[in-house]
């Protein structure tokens, strides 16, 4: 059985709006994510899913339960510890893409590396190169952002997730602003790391479709976890086509 790189027991979120009113994001969740796992997390808006997501990135802090990431118990950290949890453990992937506009593809992957303070320059622009030409884009280092399509811009994201060689990829609704065509794309490069790579993988979308390339399905509702099963495996079909 391989090993948990995510545990979660028992997990609550309260957020305190005033002294008479509190919304329970999280009622008290568990949660079991072996390594090299690919898991969607899937809710309507308000389900807890967001939430989750936050604090599973140390982005935010549960009320009570426990989580714990790769061995380490995040309750027991101060802000310091996580940011740099979150710089050597977890790879993010955004639905905007979240790259710097002035800056090349090649220095949009390199940026989690630079800001370890640990890498040497050269090792930091090699592995950056391997990267990018990993999930398509050889050729295309020094392009900005504006000379990228979305899809593009995402497969640089994706690139600048690993740089850090992280524990788990945390991807918010990452086909959100793409087309079907570039949907796919994106869907296939993340099948093909956690088959080749064995990073876990853990997705939020709303979408069936982009559900349907990973392995297990785990459903939020009003906080709660509504259905964790895997996923009946069929051929990848593209989803609905997007404006």
């Amino acid at each position: 059985m391989r090993d948990k790189v995510i545990d979660i027991q028992n997990l609550v979120k309260t957020y305190q709006i005033s002294e008479e009113v509190s919304v329970h994001a999280l009622r008290g969740i568990s949660l079991t994510i072996a390594r090299g796992e690919f898991v969607a997390i899937m809710g309507a808006s308000g389900s807890g899913k967001s939430t989750l997501m936050n604090i599973l990135g140390f982005l935010d802090t549960h009320t009570s339960g426990k989580y714990i990431l790769d061995g380490v118990d995040g309750i027991a950290l101060d802000e310091n510890q996580k940011a740099e949890i979150r710089n050597r453990k977890i790879g993010f992937v955004f639905q905007g893409f979240n790259l710097l506009s002035r800056t090349s593809a090649l220095e949009n992957v390199e940026l989690p590396m630079m800001y370890r303070g640990d890498a040497e320059p050269r090792e930091m622009k090699r592995k950056a190169r391997e990267l990018l030409a990993m999930v398509g884009l050889a050729g295309r280092e020094h392009h900005h952002p504006n000379r990228l399509s979305g899809g593009e811009q995402q497969r640089v994201a994706i690139a600048r997730s690993l740089i850090n060689d992280p524990a788990i990829i945390l991807a918010d609704e990452p086909t959100g602003n793409l087309d079907t065509k570039n949907s796919d794309e994106v869907m296939k490069i993340f099948t093909r790391l956690n088959k080749e790579t064995g990073i876990t993988i853990i997705l939020v979308t709303h979408e069936p479709d982009v559900a349907n390339y990973t392995d297990r399905k785990v459903v939020f509702r009003d906080g709660q976890i509504m259905e964790d099963a895997p996923i009946a495996k069929a051929a990848p079909r593209p989803g609905r086509k997007r404006p």
